[in-house]
């Protein structure tokens, strides 16, 4: 069994303030992960954590089995992780295959230069056409990112996520505020794009979970009670009692 992402042991503290509590979890390469909990949980630190943004307390962070506990945002991407953002981060005045277009330029390694004309860069225009078409968003190609309707700017995030072609992608909320129509075209694209890699996903709603992951973990005030398949999440006691409900009666 390959590991895709390891936390050992990992503790976040701000000031006096311990957000993050001993975390130990294992993610398999190639499965769909969630991670749930309730609001305050420390879920969007999880993340923060792992890709560098916020430097660990304590504890390591493994990414297909090399180190990165101390490595900086940039040098995560590097390796293979790319992530999206709770809330939406776009250049609005850019059209979709600009913003695209940026994403591609720094996973192939191309710094900003006037010597460059981006249009002439054969490996950049082939990799931004095959993931605009990946995310269904052709027929908006030079549409100005600003005037997308939510849905199809987040899908717009997830498809920058991936210009690199990452292997771990982490997406944070992605279908947080849509309508159920939204919410069911975005979690088709989420599970069409990430077929072969590692997906790690934080989500509040339930049935976006059961319908896409393989495995769930359920954060607690910053601990771990719980990780394991999606029926057994279900049915776990614990999990019913800290989040999804009432405790299952025992006879």
């Amino acid at each position: 069994m390959t590991q895709a992402l390891e936390l050992q042991d990992v503790y976040k503290s701000f000031g006096r303030t311990e957000i993050i509590r001993g975390v130990n979890l294992a993610m398999e390469a190639g499965l769909r992960h969630a991670i749930i909990g309730p609001n305050g949980a420390g879920k969007s630190t999880l993340f923060n954590l792992i890709t560098g943004k916020y430097p660990v307390t304590r504890g390591r962070i493994r990414l297909k089995g090399e180190d990165v506990t101390h490595l900086r945002p940039y040098e995560v991407n590097r390796r293979g992780l790319s992530r999206s953002f709770q809330v939406t981060n776009i250049f609005p005045r850019l059209s979709v295959f600009e913003n695209l277009r940026c994403g591609v330029l720094w996973s192939l390694g191309y710094r900003y230069s006037f010597w460059h004309f981006v249009n002439r860069l054969r490996d950049v225009q082939e990799r931004t056409e095959a993931v605009l078409e990946q995310i269904h968003l052709t027929a908006r190609r030079d549409v100005p990112a600003g005037v997308l309707s939510y849905a199809e700017q987040r899908a717009l995030e997830i498809g920058i996520a991936l210009a690199g072609n990452p292997d771990v992608l982490l997406l944070d909320e992605p279908t947080s505020g849509m309508s159920r129509s939204e919410t069911e075209h975005v979690v088709e694209l989420i599970r069409r794009v990430s077929a072969g890699k590692t997906l790690v996903m934080v989500e509040h709603d339930m049935s976006v979970v059961f319908n896409l992951a393989d495995r769930i973990a359920v954060l607690v005030y910053g601990e771990i009670i719980a990780s394991d398949t999606p029926e057994k999440i279900r049915s776990n006691a614990a999990v019913q009692e800290a989040y999804l409900g009432t405790a299952p009666a025992t006879a």
